[in-house]
């Protein structure tokens, strides 16, 4: 049997544009990704805090540093620029593994900024 546990997450990140032009994904600033693990392509679940939509996409690599959140496509009809949203990727373990796992949690600010650990620590 194989669980399925939170991997990664990015914590009340602002969105900084919808764009429904776009064919699918979600972008992410590329530090953003480094930090929490999460990787271009990799399926994440966005939740949106101020109206508890849902959805399901893929990631797309953002430039490194521009805070960038923009959800692309169809779920650009689920969130708006200045919204915050968490972003969760799941990963499957096996029992044995469950002890030991830790997943990787970034709580960043407005403008999509890592909080650094002792600011994380406070929450």
């Amino acid at each position: 049997m194989r669980l399925r546990l939170l991997k990664s997450k990015i914590h009340r990140a602002t969105v900084t544009e919808a764009n429904l032009d776009y064919y699918g994904s979600i972008t992410i600033d590329q530090n953003l990704m480094d930090a929490s693990g999460i990787v271009e392509n990799e399926m994440v679940l966005v939740a949106n805090m101020g109206n508890g939509s849902r959805h399901e996409t893929y990631v797309i690599a953002g430039a490194p540093g521009s805070g960038v959140i923009c959800s692309n496509g169809a779920a650009a009809h689920l969130v708006s620029a200045g919204d915050e949203v968490i972003i969760m990727a799941f990963a499957d373990f096996e029992p044995q593994e469950v002890a030991g796992h830790r997943p990787r949690v970034i709580l960043v600010d407005k403008e999509n900024v890592p909080l650094s650990p002792q600011q994380q620590n406070a929450f």
